[in-house]
């Protein structure tokens, strides 16, 4: 935020400079309107383009999941499938029912989970398994 500030004053300085060099009641004979005109508008495009540069979001890599971190936390296959599960937001009724497993089966693989990623809840699982990109 600080740096945008300090850009933002360096640009405001530069054009009082430039203002100051052209002296304003001089060239204003010499130039016409247009040129003023066309001026302004370089302006406004460079911005234009900073600004759209800074605020578009670029393009994500291709998720690729650490297989280390699986084998290192001891993960099981089910146990991933029920930790994406959570993390697209279903109860254990709909993961029991996708997977073709028992409520109390989804709970015993929450728990585990849980407990091979030391965490307390859902939301703190899901946390942790894409920062380790267990998750995309």
């Amino acid at each position: 935020m600080a740096r945008s500030i300090f850009l933002y004053g360096i640009a405001l300085a530069a054009a009082a400079l430039l203002l100051e060099w052209l002296n304003y009641k001089h060239t204003v004979h010499r130039w016409s309107g247009e040129f003023y005109v066309v001026c302004i508008a370089l302006v406004c495009v460079a911005l234009g383009i900073w600004a759209g540069n800074r605020l578009t979001s670029r393009p994500r890599q291709a998720f690729v999941r650490n297989d280390p971190a699986i084998a290192a936390l001891g993960l099981s296959a089910r146990e991933c499938e029920v930790l994406e599960m959570l993390a697209a937001g279903h109860a254990n009724k709909v993961i029991a029912r996708q997977l073709d497993i028992s409520p109390n089966t989804v709970k015993t693989h929450v728990a585990r989970v849980y407990e091979k990623l030391a965490v307390a809840s859902r939301t703190q699982a899901v946390q942790k398994a894409r920062t380790l990109n267990i998750l995309p």
